[in-house]
C-alpha cells in the first residue's frame, strides 16, 4: 500500500505515536517535484550514517536531542532549534535522546525521481 502524502492546504500532525520510537517510524509527510517534508523519529543512539543529498535541507528538532555532524563539527539540536545545510554537503545524524524532527529537503530541478542523492564510495545514499 502506497503512503498517502498530505495535499496542499491539508493539516499535518507532527506528534509521534506511542510505538514510533520503538519502530523508527519516519515518514515522508508531503512530497512535490521541488520539496520533500519528512518527520524523522530517531530512538536514542540511532544513527543515520554519513551521506549527502543534492538538495538544501533544514532540520527542526521537535522533541529530544539530535547531534548533527557536518563540516567537521557536531551541532546539538534541542526542541525548537533548527539548522540549514547546503545541498551536497556530507552529514550524519544521531539521537542523543529519543527524538522527533521535521526535515525539509528542497529538491534540485535536475533530479530524476525520489530524493536526489550523490553517492561517494563507501557512503550511504538516501533515496
Amino acid at each position: 500500500m502506497a503512503l498517502q502524502h498530505a495535499a496542499s492546504g491539508e493539516k499535518i500532525a507532527l506528534q509521534r505515536g506511542d510505538d514510533d520510537i520503538a519502530h523508527f517510524t519516519s515518514v515522508a509527510l508531503a512530497k512535490t517535484d521541488n520539496m520533500e517534508l519528512i518527520r524523522l523519529v530517531l530512538p536514542k543512539e540511532r544513527t543515520m550514517p554519513e551521506h549527502r543529498v543534492n538538495g538544501e535541507l533544514t532540520l527542526l528538532c521537535l522533541e529530544g536531542e539530535i547531534a548533527f555532524d557536518a563540516y567537521g563539527k557536531t551541532t546539538v539540536l534541542r526542541p525548537g532549534e533548527m539548522l540549514y545545510l547546503e545541498g551536497g554537503q556530507t552529514h550524519a545524524i544521531r539521537a542523543n535522546e529519543d527524538a522527533v524532527a521535521l526535515m525539509t529537503i528542497l529538491l534540485p530541478a535536475e533530479r530524476n525521481g525520489g530524493i536526489a542523492a550523490v553517492a561517494d564510495a563507501g557512503q550511504e545514499v538516501l533515496g
